[in-house]
């Protein structure tokens, strides 16, 4: 089984709890573009970075990437894995186009080895698949981001693509027939948004998914998260929490004041933004890149021995946040961080490739990060509500000819599958115990999910002190892995091989020896990778999915550097 490994975990301790764990710094970094402001930031960075086109979506690096990220991603294009495509309907199911794309992906056979016997139980030689998702990289069969183009970017599509593939892709270099029904099935291990359709497709296909490892996996769509960020303030040092707590307390009172609105945004250099809104919007994007340290940078400065309004936040946003306005170049504040501006909202070229995720979020997955209750703390300003988070929905999407973006999400097309509940054997659900995303999970602790037994057959395990997906991150040498995350990927090969040793072959072994040397496992995308191989007796198949990533990188990998089935 590939582990993934985080390019974090070399700067940082991720498992010193005196820190901010690092995976709160990457469920931030996935969470900037829920709304119009997240959109500015992005295209600031791009600026900054000096990406304003997409010659080549398949190898770009995100404006605000980690160095450590380029090489990664640039790797698995330049890699001795070459491109492969699967033609696909862009509508498999209402006939509303006989148009296709081409869905890229690759395959790494290196390690692959067929053999005769009972190989499901010995875990041998298997095969590594990465598969792009639809409307993302250079799987895109349609001529722009508008509202019409998008409208068959949804789950049922993007299930029915995996399932379509797992049919009937044929594998260059491998002679044998190696399909679902000759095999009983693929086995499916995704996390974050790609963990839930993980648990979708054993649900929805269990003639195809023989089981599924749902890491992190949000399977309960809302339309307003609030819960996202109270699970930072919790996890985050405690004096920087309070400080930013009481600092935004303090920032909501102020502009409530009319003659000290002016005043109060001078100090951060935001004199020139005429809506509160945006002004608080703008300090909540303390939001770092992957493996990047900033977020600590933050609280030392609010841990500062005076931390005020004056010394310490305000010198910090203009210095890491304002400074990105490029104010030489003609541009003003108003032009950067305003949002009232439909219309730089509305270009709509494959060039803007933070369409598709907003567009998703906007049809079927909410995740509208609003503040809490009255009565919650709450480390961001109450100003920021559900208006102004939906606010890109209506800006971004106007009505199309042929499809219309619901009022607000149609957050049941996801809850529909399952929500909290959802439940089958062979379907294990794995979570970190300080995830942002976990209110969102079967492991909930906000309300509406159930505590269940961990069992062999239905494992359902958390990660002590861990965040977003941390059973897919690694080392390539295991052995240096931390205790925790050493524990969860054993505990992992253990129930896998257990699942493993329950298939019973339905064919006659003579003539489906050769297709009985694998089953497909498919591993989720992260945002980075390389393609290494699983050593079980499985098709090793990695399932990219962008859709939590705020940067779009078009190969959203993770390492999958160690074998250990």
């Amino acid at each position: 089984m590939g582990v993934y490994m985080s390019p974090g975990a070399k700067e940082l301790n991720p498992w010193d709890r005196r820190r901010t764990p690092p995976g709160v710094h990457n469920a931030l970094h996935e969470h900037v573009l829920h709304n119009a402001q997240g959109v500015n930031f992005q295209n600031l960075h791009r600026r900054a970075a000096g990406i304003t086109s997409h010659p080549d979506q398949g190898a770009e690096v995100p404006a605000h990437a980690s160095t450590l990220q380029a090489p990664l991603v640039v790797a698995v294009a330049a890699s001795e894995f070459s491109v492969q495509t699967f033609t696909q309907p862009l509508d498999h199911f209402d006939n509303t186009t006989d148009a296709t794309f081409q869905q890229r992906f690759w395959v790494n056979t290196r390690h692959y080895k067929p053999r005769v016997g009972d190989i499901l139980a010995r875990a041998t030689g298997g095969i590594a698949v990465v598969l792009e998702h639809r409307y993302y990289g250079k799987s895109v069969g349609v001529q722009n981001f508008s509202t019409d183009s998008l409208r068959w970017l949804n789950n049922e599509q993007a299930l029915e693509d995996s399932a379509n593939f797992m049919r009937n892709v044929k594998f260059e270099n491998i002679t044998r027939t190696l399909r679902p029904e000759r095999h009983h099935g693929y086995t499916m291990v995704f996390g974050s948004y790609a963990g839930a359709r993980a648990a979708h497709m054993r649900v929805l296909y269990p003639d195809l998914v023989f089981g599924a490892i749902a890491s992190s996996a949000v399977t309960h769509a809302v339309l307003m998260n609030w819960e996202y960020m109270d699970v930072i303030r919790l996890a985050a040092d405690p004096i920087c929490s309070s400080n930013l707590v009481n600092s935004i307390s303090m920032i909501d009172s102020l502009l409530k004041i009319g003659p000290l609105r002016g005043r109060l945004k001078s100090l951060f250099g935001l004199s020139e933004l005429e809506s509160d809104k945006d002004f608080v919007s703008v300090l909540e994007n303390w939001d770092p890149a992957v493996s990047s340290t900033t977020f600590d940078q933050f609280c030392a400065t609010l841990n500062g021995d005076t931390p005020t309004l004056k010394d310490t936040e305000r010198t910090w946003i203009r210095e890491n946040i304002v400074v990105l306005c490029p104010q030489d170049m003609g541009l003003t504040v108003e032009d950067c961080f305003g949002t009232n501006e439909d219309s730089k909202y509305q270009i709509t070229d494959l060039s803007e490739d933070w369409r598709p995720w907003v567009f998703q979020y906007c049809t079927q997955w909410g995740y509208l990060t609003t503040a809490p209750p009255v009565g919650t703390p709450t480390i961001i300003s109450r100003l920021l509500d559900i208006d102004y988070e939906h606010k890109i929905c209506i800006q971004a999407f106007p009505p199309g000819e042929y499809y219309k973006v619901p009022p607000l999400p149609n957050v049941t097309a996801v809850n529909v599958l399952g929500d909290y509940h959802i439940a089958a054997d062979r379907l294990a659900f794995i979570d970190g115990e300080v995830d942002p995303w976990r209110p969102y999970t079967p492991h909930s602790t906000y309300g509406g999910a159930e505590e269940r037994e961990d069992t062999v057959v239905r494992p359902f395990k958390i990660i002590p002190g861990g965040v977003h997906h941390w059973d897919e991150n690694g080392l390539r040498k295991g052995e240096k892995e931390p205790k925790k995350i050493g524990q969860i990927h054993s505990e992992m090969v253990e129930f896998v091989k257990a699942w493993l040793e329950d298939w019973e072959d339905p064919f006659d072994e003579a003539m489906f020896r050769a297709a009985q040397q694998s089953k497909i496992t498919f591993y989720s995308a992260g945002s980075r990778a390389e393609i290494s191989n699983p050593t079980n007796n499985s098709i090793a198949s990695v399932h990219l999915s962008t859709a939590y990533k705020s940067r779009k990188t078009v190969f959203n990998f993770s390492f999958l550097s160690r074998t250990s089935l």
